[in-house]
Formats: structure tokens, sequence, C-alpha cells
């Protein structure tokens, strides 16, 4: 039979572990109002260029979501373009292929990247939003 100093002991206990918060950013869809909101804000900005059936965007994913987990990315709007549903948004932004990268700094872009998954060169593109 459970009873009320198990009930104490075991809230005691779970308060001793400190849990490490969700901050991830999940990307959201791309919108036109929102990405001129966030840009009209002078929020940082990473729009990614995805297909579903890419290797490159799927290496990139793990990536993306470790480093946008970092609180000073707590601002970072980040959109997700279909490469193969949304091609007028492809050719809006002069991309060429999936798995492009691209950051803004409010309204002025600030970097690019294609195909790239090395953690640390992704890491310093979305650092130029800041």
């Amino acid at each position: 039979m459970l009873t009320r100093r198990f009930f104490l002991l075991a809230a005691a206990t779970a308060t001793t572990f400190v849990l490490k918060p969700v901050l991830a950013m999940t990307p959201q869809p791309f919108q036109a109002q929102a990405f001129a909101e966030a840009q009209k804000a002078g929020r940082p900005i990473l729009v990614a260029i995805h297909a579903s059936w890419c290797p490159t965007c799927k290496a990139q994913a793990p990536i993306l979501s470790e480093l946008t987990d970092d609180p000073k990315f707590k601002n970072l709007a980040y959109f997700v373009i279909d490469f193969d549903s949304q091609k007028d948004l492809v050719e809006r932004f002069g991309v060429r292929m999936q798995s492009t990268l691209i950051v803004f700094k409010g309204r002025k872009e600030m970097g690019r990247s294609v195909g790239d998954t090395d953690r640390a060169s992704i890491a310093a593109l979305l650092n130029k939003t800041l």
C-alpha cells in the first residue's frame, strides 16, 4: 500500500534531480507574414530548404536541433521551405538545391551554406545571426 510518506519521499527525491529544460527550436513551415514580422523585429532567422528524400537534409536535422537548443538562439525564427512543393519560395531565395541554409539578422542576409553537415561550420553560420 502506498502511503503519504512514500509520496513525500518520492517528491523530495524527484526535486533533487535537475532536468534539462526542453528548449529545442521547432522549425516552422515558411509563412511570408511571419518571416516579414521576424525581419521587421530584427530577429535572428534561419531558413532551411529541405527535401524529405534528401540524405544531407536528414543529416543536418539533428545538428540544427542540437544547435538551436542553445539558449543563445532563444529568439531565433526557424523556417523550413520544402524544396519540392514550394518552388516559388525556392526561387525567391535564389536557391538551386535542397540542404541550403540561409541566415538573416533582421532584413539582412548574413550567410548561406549548401550541403553542409559539419557541426562547427553550421554553428558558425548560425552565430552570424547574433
